[in-house]
Order: structure tokens, then sequence, then C-alpha cells
């Protein structure tokens, strides 16, 4: 089941690589959105895409992308396909290459199909529900990946943009089971954790949206991990309000959700 939309996001994720880029290979300029956050022409590019890609093969399925207007329709469909075209902006504009194109499809408010694609390793992580967590690799076989068995000396991932006192602060209180911290970018921590290079990553801020975690939660939970709110419970998908205001932490297991 949702072979066909996999294939065609793995090749809208591929595709957009290209747009993103060609952008990324020259100067650019940068836009302020009114949320004060940055915007390229490779988010514009990309998105633009994407939806059409999607859309052509996929009809009566919604959007919710982070680059285009918020049709609520999308609230009365099953299937909503939920982008961010460049994860990672302000990554992207300070050129330290830790952004990728996060392409998640919601059936019923779950996320069931994940991709995220980053784009200057040309490596890729793509997930179906009850079928693993994978990735794969330009020229190589798709492999499958699995969280970590550590239960402590835990290594914490970090956001390089948006890391607050809060998160520095629970990161401090258990520093007695987490014992190393680094720097990743976008839902690059998702897939690090996925594929058992680390073990939790905190964010207790509200300003992250559907389209931040969308892809990265079905591939974290088929790779074994978790994802949850401080008070245990999951986001859904395809809300009316599309920002994950109570914050989330990522973690290899249960028992490492340190909050």
């Amino acid at each position: 089941m949702y072979e066909k939309e996999l294939a065609a996001m793995i090749k809208a994720a591929q595709d957009a690589e290209k747009v993103i880029m060609g952008v990324y290979a020259k100067p650019f300029a940068v836009e302020i959105k009114s949320d004060d956050s940055p915007v390229t022409a490779a988010d514009k590019g990309a998105d633009s895409l994407i939806r059409q890609e999607l859309g052509k093969a996929f009809p009566r399925y919604a959007f919710l992308t982070e680059e285009s207007k918020d049709d609520k329709a999308r609230l009365g469909n099953d299937f909503v396909f939920i982008v961010d075209p460049v994860d990672g902006t302000k990554e992207f504009v300070s050129r330290n290459g830790q952004f990728c194109t996060n392409i998640a499809l919601s059936f019923k408010h779950e996320a069931v199909v994940g991709v995220i694609n980053i784009p200057v390793r040309h490596v890729l992580y793509f997930a179906i529900k009850g079928q693993g967590a994978f990735r794969f690799e330009d020229g190589k076989e798709p492999v499958r990946i699995h969280v970590s068995s550590k239960d402590g000396n835990l290594t914490a991932l970090r956001s390089i943009s948006f890391f607050t006192e809060a998160e520095e602060a629970l990161i401090r209180q258990h520093k007695d089971r987490i014992t190393h911290v680094e720097k990743l970018g976008a839902a690059l921590k998702f897939c690090a954790i996925a594929e058992g290079k680390a073990e939790v990553s905190y964010r207790m801020s509200p300003s992250t949206k559907e389209w931040d975690i969308a892809a990265g939660t079905i591939i974290l939970k088929e790779a074994g991990g978790v994802i949850e709110k401080p008070d245990g419970t999951e986001y859904a998908f395809n809300r009316d309000d599309v920002y994950n205001r109570d914050g989330y932490m990522l973690a290899n297991k249960r028992s490492n959700l340190l909050f």
C-alpha cells in the first residue's frame, strides 16, 4: 500500500533537489516573510515543482505546504501531502548544507508515508507505515535503518538556529544520561536518530509547524523510535492550527523521553 505515492514523492523530492541546488550554486536573494522567516527562490521553485508533480499524479489529494496559501478545504480531505520544500532555510542561506526537503502523506490525520531528501549529500530517507524506514543513496540499493538500543551515554541533537534556554536546561538536567550534544539542522535530526547516530532531541518552542515534523514522524516511528509531546500524546496532521505549539521530543525509545 502507498507504493505509488512513495515513488511519486521520491521523484518529486529528487527533482526539487535540482531546483534547490541550482539556486544554491549561485548568489541568491533572500526575502523576509511576515513571520520574520527567510525565503528564497529555492523554497518557491521547489514548492511549485512538488505541488505540480504530485498534484498531477494524485489530483484528488490536498496540499499543505510552507510556501503556498493554505486552502482550508484540505480539512475535508482524507489524503493530504504535507510539504516543506526547503526545511532549514536559515541553514540554506548560511550555506552549511544542513537543510532538506520534507514530503509526507497524511491519511485521516496520520502520517503514513514520509520522504526526507538531503540535497547536498544526495541522500534520501523514506518510510511507509508498517513497512520500515530506509536510507537511499543514488546508485545503491535502499538500506533499512533502525534506531540505536542505547539507554545511557546518550547523544542529544540540538538545533543550529533555534536552540532555546528551556532546551538547554533540559539537556543539562539529564547530564547523567546525556553525555554528548551535537548541532544538526532541520529534520536531519529525525534521520540521525532513525539510523542510530543519536538518541534524543528536544524542541520546546511553539514555532515549528506540521511540515517540519510530518515526514520525520513516520520515518522515525518506522525505524523504531518515538516522538511525543510533553503530555505523552502525539501530533495529528492536517490540522486547522498547523503550529506544533506544545513542543516535542524525539527519542530512540520511550524510556529515553526525558521531559
